[in-house]
């Protein structure tokens, strides 16, 4: 093995580490909702697959700059607009768990929650500093926007998951928020 190939060899590897490791935080980011900062990294793990690849299967010929910029935009691009379409055609549901201190406020929310039309389960529990709620929804993705408006006066803490499927339980059908 002479020296000039071993380095090429080198090359493609690092090349290939930058290129998948770029892959799967773009993807990271895909899932996050961090559309933007997805598409520029999928833009230089395009930029760097296309260079390497037009090294090795182009005999040394590389790309004009013009060409490599087009084909890494659309790439790009299609991050943006697959993930766009992913959140705007998918009947997928998400779980909105909020935590609140246990008060009249909270149960207010409860009511405003469950007079939207949201099926809400709430769970008695402790915090650090007293008695909480832990608020159970779970609703489509359109309408997380909704239970963040209703819960956010109440100065509760709310985290939202992904949830694969949903069999069961009560869920709006005929008004959407």
């Amino acid at each position: 093995m002479t020296w000039a190939f071993g380095l090429s060899l080198l090359l493609i590897f690092c090349a290939r580490l930058v290129d998948v490791t770029l892959g799967v935080f773009r993807i990271l980011m895909v899932v996050h909702g961090r559309r933007l900062l997805a598409a520029v990294l999928g833009f230089f793990e395009v930029m760097v697959f296309l260079f390497t690849m037009s090294l090795i299967l182009g005999g040394g010929k590389t790309l004009t700059l013009p060409e490599l910029f087009a084909y890494c935009g659309g790439y790009a691009g299609g991050n943006i607009l697959g993930s766009f379409l992913e959140h705007k055609l998918m009947n997928s549901y998400a779980m909105v768990e909020i935590i609140a201190e246990k008060n009249a406020g909270s149960s207010a929310m409860v009511n405003e929650l469950r007079d939207a039309g949201l099926g809400v389960t709430v769970i008695a529990g402790e915090g650090r500093t007293g008695e909480r709620l832990d608020i159970k929804v779970i609703c489509s993705r359109k309408q997380i926007a909704r239970v963040e408006t209703i819960s956010r006066p109440h100065g509760a803490f709310m985290f939202v998951s992904d949830v694969k499927g949903v069999s069961g339980g009560y869920f709006l059908t005929t008004r959407h928020h």
